[in-house]
């Protein structure tokens, strides 16, 4: 391909020449002879720093938002916006794989993971080769890989596509996140179906305000950048969702516990061998019957059925695919040694997401006799929406009986500034709580206070195996931790 074909449809102040490329880059050290650079911002470094290095390896072009450097001989292409460019180049350059795909692409704050894996369950029960992409891990037809973001770079995610596709596959599906939309790295895709969950408080430190946060969601629901979806799911319960289905270019699937919804649930039954309903939908009631636990996760099921609904898959696929979703890591996850009381691990890291954990913990716990205590453990990331964390402290302290209030990832921060500022939240109810900074001996303590019938809830870190502190990363996994606590105090095998 030259390069003037892989800038067809991009926006251009000149003329691009008809030069041969062989490949596109963002990442300097990756380069190699005849491809195109990408120079753009990162997140923490600028790849302009890197044009005269690029050049030397031969590069067919560079491409940036800034007027040519003196100093290069290189073709220079610039563009109004950088990564806008390399989404819609990768396109062209790899020959739309989008369009050869069914995409699905889920967002919101909360729900987004847990549903991503219930629909790559119920498209693999369906028999299509498939690709799962998330906050957690890649699994592409099957075979797991590491992530670095929740949403990759736009030439990351088409390579994907490619893969897929040389592998048999035909369906994908991916968690959107507000960065990536903001970010363009799915610019100009064509997608088959979205999800939008819900839209709370998060983020704030990148978005500035909620009304940014909300429209970098509402693009993927317009297209971002690309031709509407065909089919949008959309949380009826959710203010936001409400406002949006009513946008046109897509046909709404609406799903929620309220009334008005498409897609809602009844006999509902929460416990602790996990959820069962009938669907009621558009295409007829659909039995629903998950071990995941929790009323929250109800949600995320009725998303994920209202996706298959989209693609016209059969009542019966979608109820074995909803089935043979066991368990999705850091949600809602169960740690269980053989202690008389429940120990679960969550990636719950809002006000609202705690609130969402705790009431299902609740509500699980009620249904014993006699009903158990909640106790929830938390912390707040450092370097984040310093705003939210009195929130996610009184969020805790209304709605369990004891708070451990320790560490998450506090980064470049203080902890025990961190810790205070949650404080204040914490202290406008009358919750109990304790203070613990170091977050292995916070679970300990958590644990140790437990007692039969109880329910322990690690909040936070979820799936996550690390902890980010100033002075660098070390492995930290909240399973592992509360797994080895619970063999200290006599319970399973060490």
């Amino acid at each position: 391909m030259t390069l003037d074909q892989m800038f067809g449809g991009v926006p251009t102040p000149a003329a691009v020449p008809a030069v041969p490329v062989s490949g596109l880059q963002y990442d300097s050290r990756k380069l190699g002879p005849g491809e195109v650079f990408f120079a753009f911002p990162g997140e923490h470094v600028d790849g302009h720093r890197f044009i005269p290095q690029a050049i030397e390896k031969g590069v067919a072009a560079i491409v940036s938002e800034r007027t040519p450097m003196d100093v290069s001989p290189a073709r220079w292409v610039q563009v109004p916006h950088g990564r806008e460019a390399l989404a819609l180049a990768t396109l062209n350059f790899y020959g739309h794989p989008d369009r050869r795909l069914a995409l699905t692409g889920v967002t919101g704050t909360n729900g987004k993971t847990t549903t991503v894996y219930l629909v790559d369950s119920i498209l693999r029960a369906a028999g299509f080769t498939t690709a799962r992409l998330g906050t957690i891990e890649q699994v592409i037809a099957g075979q797991p890989r590491p992530t670095v973001n929740t949403t990759p770079e736009s030439l990351d995610l088409v390579r994907v596509f490619v893969e897929l596709l040389e592998l048999g596959g035909s369906h994908i599906t991916f968690e959107v996140s507000s960065h990536g939309l903001e970010l363009r790295r799915v610019h100009g895709f064509e997608f088959h179906t979205v999800v939008f969950t819900n839209l709370t408080r998060d983020h704030l430190d990148f978005h500035g305000t909620m009304e940014k946060y909300a429209a970098a969601k509402r693009r993927l629901l317009e297209g971002a950048g690309g031709p509407c979806p065909r089919f949008a799911v959309i949380h009826h319960g959710d203010p936001w969702g409400k406002k949006w289905e009513k946008l046109g270019g897509f046909e709404a699937l609406t799903y929620g516990l309220n009334d008005g919804a498409a897609i809602t649930a009844a006999k509902l039954v929460c416990d602790f061998e996990g959820v069962r309903f009938t669907a009621q939908t558009p295409a007829g009631k659909i039995l629903v019957c998950s071990p995941l636990l929790g009323r929250f996760n109800v949600l995320n099921i009725l998303a994920a059925v209202g996706v298959g609904l989209s693609y016209g898959l059969s009542r019966e696929v979608i109820e074995a695919g909803v089935d043979k979703c066991r368990v999705v890591p850091g949600r809602f996850e169960k740690v269980d040694a053989g202690q008389p009381f429940v120990v679960v691990v969550d990636y719950a890291h809002t006000d609202d997401a705690l609130r969402n954990v705790i009431s299902g913990a609740r509500e699980l716990g009620g249904a014993r006799t006699p009903a158990g205590r909640v106790i929830t453990l938390f912390g707040c990331g450092g370097d984040r929406d310093r705003a939210k964390r009195p929130l996610m402290g009184e969020a805790a302290g209304s709605l369990s009986d004891l708070v451990v209030l320790t560490s998450d990832n506090p980064r470049s921060e203080d902890p025990l500034n961190i810790i205070n500022d949650a404080l204040t939240g914490l202290q406008r109810v009358t919750s109990r709580y304790r203070l613990e900074p170091d977050r292995g001996l916070a679970i300990r303590l958590a644990l140790e206070e437990a007692r039969a019938g109880d329910i322990v809830i690690l909040a936070g870190k979820g799936h996550e195996t690390y902890q980010v502190l100033a002075s660098g990363t070390i492995p930290f996994d909240d399973r592992e931790v509360a797994r080895r606590v619970l063999g200290d105090l006599g319970y399973g095998n060490t």
